[in-house]
């Protein structure tokens, strides 16, 4: 991996930091984002020390503002005009219904329009001639989820808001897949397990309680992050596009995940909601 160029959102904690961590003790040059600069700080130093790998370095954006994501893509482009790998990890899961700066549900324009809008405008970078892969963390909440696409409707809870925005994850890696036909550039996306890491920090007092005291049952980050380091590096899955992944091998999702009509109306209301259509 000494030559190759990784993005990876939400590296600096949990299992994108524990995949940051895999991928520079291979080598790779990782340009690495978080909403933090101080955790962004400290998340790059520890990577640095541990992998021995100076080639990282930490960019700072708000998923919940889609003009910082394309600040943030115009700055990745100028660092790394090619991209090898881009793995879109970040992501939120939160307690109370809240608007993202655009005016859109906060979970489903972190975990899913963000990372949408961040692919098109870093798609010049991807398609330099040599493979390159997108990778894209899913979840099998999506499994108990109904796409939830209307941004006006009051209605709210948190886990169906997240199990939503995974299927859309899913959907969108499939559609992404589809596009990407006849091309150097792979699209496959993932479910990491019930991992051990903060990020339940955003629930109410007894939801954090509960959640802790599940947690004592996850795998460690480590163990999460290894279906993203797999998707990223694995020559056993060269030129293979439009997956969903877990533990390292391919499985089917649900059938709502699977639905083509589905992914090409999310697609299609997506470019339109983030003005690339």
């Amino acid at each position: 991996m000494s030559d190759t160029t990784c993005v990876i959102t939400g590296g600096t904690d949990g299992i994108g930091k524990a995949a940051a961590h895999a991928l520079a003790l291979q080598g790779a040059r990782l340009l690495i984002h978080g909403r933090d600069p101080q955790k962004g700080a400290s998340a790059v130093a520890e990577i640095k020390a541990r992998s021995r790998n100076a080639a990282v370095e930490f960019l700072q954006a708000d998923f919940s503002s889609l003009g910082d994501v394309r600040r943030l893509a115009a700055t990745l482009m100028e660092r790394a005009p090619r991209i090898d790998v881009l793995i879109n990890n970040a992501g939120g899961l939160f307690a109370r219904r809240k608007l993202s700066q655009d005016g859109y549900e906060m979970t489903f324009a972190v975990n899913h329009l963000a990372p949408f809008l961040l692919t098109h405008l870093l798609m010049s970078s991807l398609r330099g001639g040599k493979p390159a892969r997108i990778v894209t963390t899913s979840s099998e909440a999506h499994r108990r989820a109904r796409l939830q696409l209307d941004q006006a409707s009051s209605r709210y809870s948190a886990m169906g808001a997240y199990a939503s925005s995974k299927l859309a994850n899913i959907l969108f890696t499939r559609a992404l897949a589809k596009r990407l036909a006849g091309t150097s550039v792979t699209a496959t996306c993932l479910h990491p397990g019930f991992v051990r890491t903060n990020f339940g920090r955003d629930l109410s007092a007894v939801g954090r309680l509960v959640f802790g005291w599940v947690s004592r049952f996850a795998r460690s980050p480590e163990k999460g992050a290894e279906t993203i380091v797999y998707l990223a590096t694995s020559a056993q899955v060269q030129g293979a596009s439009g997956g969903y992944y877990f533990d390292c091998k391919p499985t089917q999702p649900s059938p709502a995940a699977q639905d083509e009509g589905a992914a090409e109306d999310l697609w299609r209301l997506s470019e339109q909601w983030v003005g690339i259509a």
